[in-house]
């Protein structure tokens, strides 16, 4: 997941919807595309959630996509496959292509201490002789972690509010007005430095870098800020030049200006309760905007990839996303039973559940993302909502994943 407030609130609703998907059973009956859109319809119909866009696909392709409901309830814009919206934490994985992508360019590798690259020093202030690495940073195990601070300062609005449009829609405590806006590396220094405005020690876990893991929005982006130092380019253009383009993800983009707003889905804190437009300080962290569509293509790739078929990364490349690199000794506890807990075990920022499936979850206020697909059977889903999920969204949440869940299983 992806911020603090938020990830409190889903990782509740996280747990109980691993611990629902466990008693999921698959039908002997094989459903069609038809049948699967009308059993799905009869689900959304609860009204829970305003939009919801699905998809399945194997390493072929896309073989189901589909929205349902509202992408704006005030104009009866209906939620499609190409409708877009931000999708939270799954941005993560791009991040582990980028990374590899530039170990191949041979402009890092993944060993190499952070501060190698930094123009200021990240330490943990408690090992401040242990270096960090980008595999920590990847691995979620470089005893960073998220502070108060990077949840209060990392949302900023896409613009200014006048009274009329606070009338129309929430805004959250931790939004920022657009002139809050500030550098990833500035931000970054301020949180990390020890001469930074918002540096607190709770910003480390009190263990040795390499040795817990700890899920760290901070430490992602710090990833991201090594890779552009390492490149010499920004973040955003070179994943979209090594992954958006080569894939044919045309609707998809790291900020407002370059994806179509028309396209963009009203985001809602609940079922009537709109929420303004927001970005990342930390995009890279969760911040990639994108449709169903073409987030089925990316799914498709990373399905090749793990097949030794994939087209972005080299077969090698691939085998180190997927490896995965963390141990019962990284974990205080470790549930095995959970179907798509993705924080069982990490390869390079990709999830693993401990039943063989890959892929990763996302949180924000508004959304709710979940993108996997299966070892075995070379298969996967995916589905975004436009709406903060209560006790009958989360409900109708798992009942649509299950849906989709049982239709794949039959390929």
């Amino acid at each position: 997941m992806t911020h603090l407030s938020i990830q409190n609130k889903v990782c509740g609703l996280t747990m109980l919807f691993f611990s629902i998907l466990c008693f999921g059973q698959a039908s002997s009956e094989r459903i069609n595309s038809d049948s699967l859109s009308l059993e799905l319809e009869t689900i959304t119909k609860r009204d829970h959630i305003n939009g919801i866009g699905v998809a399945i696909v194997d390493e072929k392709g896309t073989i189901y996509e589909k929205g349902f409901g509202l992408a704006d309830k005030g104009l009866k814009v209906p939620y499609t496959s190409e409708s877009i919206q931000n999708i939270a934490s799954i941005s993560k994985t791009f991040l582990g292509l980028a990374l590899l992508k530039a170990q191949e360019m041979g402009k890092l590798h993944l060993d190499d201490p952070i501060n190698k690259y930094l123009p200021f020093t990240v330490k943990n202030p408690y090992h401040s002789e242990v270096p960090i690495t980008i595999r920590q940073l990847s691995t979620h195990t470089s005893s960073i972690q998220d502070s108060k601070y990077y949840d209060q300062k990392s949302y900023v609005l896409k613009e200014s509010l006048n009274d009329g449009q606070l009338a129309k829609t929430k805004r959250p405590e931790n939004f920022n007005p657009p002139e809050a806006y500030t550098s990833m590396g500035e931000f970054l220094q301020k949180c990390l430095d020890p001469e930074g405005e918002w540096y607190t020690k709770k910003g480390f876990l009190k263990a040795p870098p390499g040795a817990k893991f700890e899920y760290s929005n901070v430490g992602a982006t710090l990833a991201a800020y090594v890779l552009e130092l390492a490149t010499g380019q920004d973040y955003g253009q070179f994943s979209k030049k090594h992954i958006l383009e080569p894939l044919h993800m045309s609707s998809s983009g790291w900020s407002f200006d370059e994806i179509n707003m028309e396209k963009h889905t009203v985001m809602y804190e609940n079922i009537d309760q709109a929420l303004p437009y927001y970005k990342l300080i930390t995009y890279p962290d969760g911040g990639l905007i994108t449709s169903v569509h073409d987030l089925a293509l990316y799914l498709t790739e990373l399905i090749k990839g793990y097949s030794g078929n994939g087209t972005i990364l080299s077969p090698q490349s691939y085998q180190e996303l997927f490896k995965q690199q963390l141990s019962d000794s990284h974990f205080d506890e470790r549930n095995p039973d959970n179907d798509y807990n993705d924080e069982y075990n990490m390869g390079v920022f990709m999830g693993f559940s401990a039943i063989g499936n890959i892929g990763h979850s996302g949180g924000d206020p508004g959304v709710t993302t979940l993108m996997f697909f299966n070892a075995e059977s070379k298969a996967g889903q995916l589905i975004f909502v436009n709406t903060g999920l209560d006790e009958d969204g989360f409900q109708e949440f798992v009942d649509i994943w299950l849906k989709l869940e049982t239709y794949r299983k039959k390929l």
